[in-house]
């Protein structure tokens, strides 16, 4: 084993079909050692659905020694339980969020807008701005002198 995880009693089941659940779990790797928890994480439901709540697909086994954690990987590894194979090996801790990553847009983050976010003035979005309302004055007063602002506007936006 790595060093890190000669201490790790937790073991990650994937592969687990819908019909598998705690005690069935408890039933297959008990044999392996005690067992000080099994855990089934649920998905996600729809609150407006009142239908029964299935799992992910993944549970954890946590035993009393790090022993019968790794007899459990070395035996129930890619073996079938109720028709599925077993995916199963030390559980690693979640990792945590990583700067900028998650569900947010890395421009929210007040630390990104002040090492690459410039001010209206230097991005020339303001003289963008101020040539698009005069050519939009244009419109009312004739189609052709829009055309020539509205080209000159594209043409300031692609620089």
């Amino acid at each position: 084993m790595e060093e890190g995880t000669r201490t790790k009693k937790t073991v990650f089941v994937g592969g687990i079909g819908d019909e598998v659940d705690e005690s069935v779990l408890l039933e297959n790797f008990a044999t392996f050692g005690d067992i000080i928890e099994v855990q089934i994480p649920l998905a996600p439901t729809n609150p407006s659905q009142q239908i029964e709540t299935k799992h992910r697909g993944f549970a954890f086994v946590t035993y009393s020694s790090t022993a019968d954690a790794q007899d459990a990987i070395d035996n129930m590894d890619l073996n079938e339980l109720n028709g599925r194979v077993l995916r199963v090996n030390l559980a690693r801790p979640m990792r945590g969020p990583t700067q900028g990553a998650g569900n947010r847009a890395i421009w929210e983050s007040e630390d990104w807008l002040k090492q690459y976010a410039k001010p209206l003035s230097r991005s020339g979005g303001a003289a963008l701005r101020a040539r698009t309302r005069e050519g939009s004055n244009g419109v009312e007063q004739g189609g052709e002198q829009y055309g020539e602002d509205h080209a000159d506007a594209d043409n300031a936006m692609e620089e």
